[in-house]
């Protein structure tokens, strides 16, 4: 059984800054890659960033500049610095990881964990 654990969301005024984690556990043999989509209310759910075993990073358009994706592997964890927050980032983020258990590849998603830009 692998779990995906998210904490770190919250409300935060515009600019303000949150910093999201997202720690697997579990039967897990190797984590390729690992990342966050988000989904704001009645919209599709959205990637937003990634990042490799190799540290190799990638992120949306819309948050370049402002976020910065990070990964512990020796903890198997993500984490999302998100700077500069505005009102249209607010949505449910979810971390994933794209992984080997049990001599399968999955991938395995977080709950969510809301992120609220308000002031």
């Amino acid at each position: 059984q692998v779990q995906l654990a998210e904490s770190g969301g919250g409300l935060v005024q515009p600019g303000g800054s949150l910093r999201l984690s997202c720690a697997a556990s579990g039967s897990i043999f190797s984590i390729a890659a690992m990342g966050w989509y988000h989904q704001a209310a009645g919209k599709q759910r959205e990637w937003v960033a990634s990042i490799t075993v190799g540290g190799d990073t990638n992120c949306a358009d819309s948050v370049k500049g402002r976020f910065t994706i990070s990964r512990d592997n020796a903890n198997n964890t993500v984490y999302l610095q998100m700077n500069s927050l505005k009102p249209e980032d607010t949505a449910v983020y979810y971390c994933y990881a794209a992984l080997r258990s049990g001599g399968v590849g999955i991938i395995k998603w977080g709950q969510g964990t809301q992120v609220t830009v308000s002031s």
